[in-house]
């Protein structure tokens, strides 16, 4: 209110430029226009008969915009920024698609009906299996040279039962939590397995310490950005070592209609799809992990495909069989199999994952 004043008093002492009141008024206006500017909000009137009608009619124009036909060939569900009208719409386009799909899967239907024998076979859907291309390294496990190797490589003392799976489970330098946890989870899978913490020793000398305490196995789990990312899976004392990439890690608490821990019991190992020559040595380097007689009273499952999961047998009648996830899941991508122990400057690799970088192992 004082700048209005102000520049009144300018305009009165500039009088003599021919400058009358009338725009002093208008200049104090100006200045004190800004104290006006809340004015109280009148009241809404009652709506009428024909107001409600024509709420109504917009009401029943919105809904139809959100049918089968207010939708064009160019519709982008994307472009709506209103989250609750962009979460709308993509709810109702969702419930168009999978009318069309019923309705022609209906009509379908009808025409086989109609055709009878004459009816064109059915489409195959693709799958991995069936798109999956033929290779040529797939080996017959009954082959004279294939059986050669199984009795004289690393595993055979195993496979013979003259020794017994004991598997020490590590990470790498300073790990956090989640890791952590990811240890001691596969700890209770994984029978007779004990987690030690690194303390900034390199994998060289442990290894040594590892074989003199009757351990046959060294498991090393890394991480990047507090997530476990790798694996390197060492078969002691002779070897080999693989060399694994960790992702989708899922712990228990994360995993929806999981069962309870696991038991005691040694679990079942089922390996599929390991039919190549590299597929063969990766299926015995997993199943030496585990002891030889399963206790089928635990109903535990270990299966091995492309992703590691742990489940349990549910018995729900004489006929059908369920099973149930107990975790931790998580899917693992061959990065290099190395002959003898670990050896990340002079180890001969067997097999090795054609990358970009060269620095395969980060231990």
């Amino acid at each position: 209110m004082r700048t209005g004043f102000t520049a009144l008093k300018k305009v009165k002492i500039n009088s003599d430029a021919n400058m009358d009141i009338v725009e002093a008024q208008e200049i104090k206006g100006t200045f004190t226009k800004k104290k006006n500017k809340k004015q109280k909000k009148q009241p809404t009137p009652p709506l009428t008969r024909s107001d409600d009608s024509m709420v109504k009619e917009t009401e029943t124009e919105h809904v139809d915009m959100l049918g089968e036909s207010a939708f064009p060939p160019e519709f982008r569900v994307s472009e709506i920024k209103n989250k609750q009208r962009r979460h709308l719409m993509f709810m109702k386009l969702k419930l168009e698609k999978r009318k069309q799909r019923m309705a022609m899967k209906k009509k379908k239907k009808k025409e086989r009906d109609a055709l009878g024998d004459k009816a064109p076979p059915k489409n195959v859907p693709k799958t991995i299996e069936n798109q999956r291309i033929y290779d040529e390294t797939t080996v017959n496990p009954e082959d004279e040279e294939v059986a050669f190797d199984e009795g004289t490589d690393e595993f055979s003392a195993y496979f013979n039962r003259l020794t017994h799976p004991k598997v020490l489970i590590t990470t790498s330098d300073r790990p956090r939590g989640r890791t952590v946890r990811f240890c001691r989870q596969l700890a209770t899978v994984i029978p007779d397995a004990h987690v030690y913490y690194r303390k900034g020793l390199a994998l060289k000398k442990i290894i040594p310490q590892c074989v003199a305490r009757g351990f046959t196995y060294l498991m090393v789990i890394n991480e990047d950005r507090k997530v476990p990312n790798g694996m390197v899976l060492c078969h002691l004392p002779d070897g080999p070592t693989a060399h694994f990439k960790v992702s989708s890690v899922r712990l228990r608490k994360e995993m929806k209609r999981r069962g309870k821990d696991p038991t005691e019991h040694s679990p079942e190992v089922i390996l599929n799809n390991f039919t190549t020559r590299l597929g063969h040595s990766i299926g015995r380097l997993f199943a030496a992990l585990f002891p030889h007689d399963p206790q089928f009273v635990g109903r535990q499952v270990h299966k091995d495909i492309t992703s590691e999961r742990f489940v349990l047998y549910i018995f729900k009648n004489e006929q059908r069989v369920g099973i149930q996830e107990l975790g931790p899941r998580f899917t693992l991508k061959l990065r290099s199999l190395q002959k003898g122990t670990f050896d990340s400057k002079f180890g001969e690799y067997e097999w090795i994952l054609k990358v970009n970088s060269c620095d395969l192992y980060d231990c």
